[in-house]
């Protein structure tokens, strides 16, 4: 049988309305293990929820542009042409994604 890691129990009371408030923040940061968010918060004082919508949109932007990159490549490598529509559509890809990369630094920076 494996010894446990933790072995001092820390008990203390809440109110009916304090357990709804904590199971309430429980879930805003989609964690079901009581203990572990009662631990984080002693020892951190807050949870940082890293669920940012920009990520997903950055995420999209990256795979549409490794998919135009990848074809563009193909295209080079059969045709041996590169035209300067294509070299437009890579510099706005670009640009989509680092300004999808402000946004998420943006967001990180205004938690505190």
């Amino acid at each position: 049988m494996a010894k446990r890691k933790r072995t001092i129990p820390l008990l203390f009371y809440v109110s009916e309305e304090e357990r709804n408030m904590i199971r309430a923040k429980m879930e805003q940061y989609s964690t079901k293990n009581l203990s572990a968010y009662l631990r984080k918060m002693a020892i951190d004082g807050f949870v940082v929820n890293l669920e940012l919508p920009e990520l997903g949109e950055m995420v999209s932007l990256l795979r549409r542009s490794s998919n135009n990159l990848n074809q563009l490549t193909r295209r080079v490598h059969e045709t041996g042409r590169f035209y300067d529509a294509d070299m437009e559509e890579l510099q706005q890809d670009q640009e989509r994604l680092w300004d999808a990369a402000q946004k998420i630094l943006s967001a990180l920076a205004a938690i505190r």
